[in-house]
């Protein structure tokens, strides 16, 4: 795949990130654990500390021998070649793209996450929704809007995308670590939020939304920046998991199949019976 190619990996959380953060999640990516205020000094009679244990490693990576490290300049090549020219231009945003990559994967599996950290451009056009009697629902041409992130996502040679994110991975270690999480490991949370959102509900009836209350002197600009799911069970789901229901009930199964098969790769279960 060579050392442009690694920018596969990243496209099968960034896809998937693309498709409606736009609409409800403005706020920043939630705030980075603390760092540990240093402790006083110990008396000089107080037994020596115990080190925290390191956090268990699930899903290790390993890396491959004699391989060169991915240089973050091959990201803007190796999109235009994996996408062509036309695609890569329009979907991608290639700038600082490892730590992008790392800060959306960890922030589907929360509550929110910002636009500003994402490797990929929002869909096209604005959220639908078809007004009733009875209240408004999302509209059926909404899943349109993101028909060219889910083709891309399709389009991806998944084997060459697990090794690649695997000859890469210390790039996007370095990231995740970067982001305030020292000593975390990044494959885990990685297998751990595609597990999330593998496990999204698929809902099979119109989905209802609603606007939340406002001070009726002040007229937002986008409105249907603010719109909510009816049902509290899905307005609780995760930013990520969000994301897949509106993206419509054909799309989310579409895209689902592709994580599916992305998480058995590199959890290094393509390998077992």
């Amino acid at each position: 795949m060579g050392r442009r190619g690694w920018i596969g990996a990243g496209v099968l959380l960034a896809i998937a990130a693309a498709g409606l953060f736009w609409w409800h999640w403005q706020a920043q990516v939630p705030a980075i654990p603390a760092q540990v205020s240093a402790a006083p000094s110990p008396r000089v009679d107080a037994p020596p500390a115990v080190p925290a244990p390191a956090p268990a490693l699930h899903y290790p990576i390993a890396s491959e021998p004699g391989q060169p490290a991915g240089s973050p300049g091959d990201v803007e090549t190796a999109l235009v070649d994996l996408f062509g020219g036309k695609a890569a231009g329009s979907l991608f945003r290639s700038d600082d793209f490892g730590r992008r990559f790392a800060a959306t994967v960890d922030s589907l599996g929360r509550s929110s996450s910002s636009a500003h950290l994402w490797p990929v451009n929002p869909a096209p056009g604005r959220f639908l929704v078809r007004e009733g009697t009875d209240g408004a629902v999302v509209a059926a041409d909404n899943s349109l809007r993101y028909a060219d992130f889910v083709v891309a996502l399709e389009s991806v040679d998944l084997h060459k995308a697990a090794a690649a994110y695997q000859r890469f991975y210390p790039m996007l270690q370095a990231a995740y670590e970067g982001l305030g999480y020292p000593g975390r490991y990044f494959n885990d949370r990685l297998v751990a939020v595609l597990d999330q959102l593998l496990a999204t509900p698929e809902p099979n009836a119109p989905l209802r939304v609603h606007l939340p209350p406002m001070d009726s002197a002040v007229r937002p600009a986008r409105p249907w920046l603010l719109y909510q799911f009816d049902d509290p069970a899905l307005e609780s789901l995760s930013a990520g998991q969000k994301i897949l229901v509106r993206m419509g009930a054909v799309n989310e199964r579409r895209v689902k199949n592709r994580l599916a098969e992305f998480r058995r790769l590199v959890a290094g279960e393509a390998s077992r019976p």
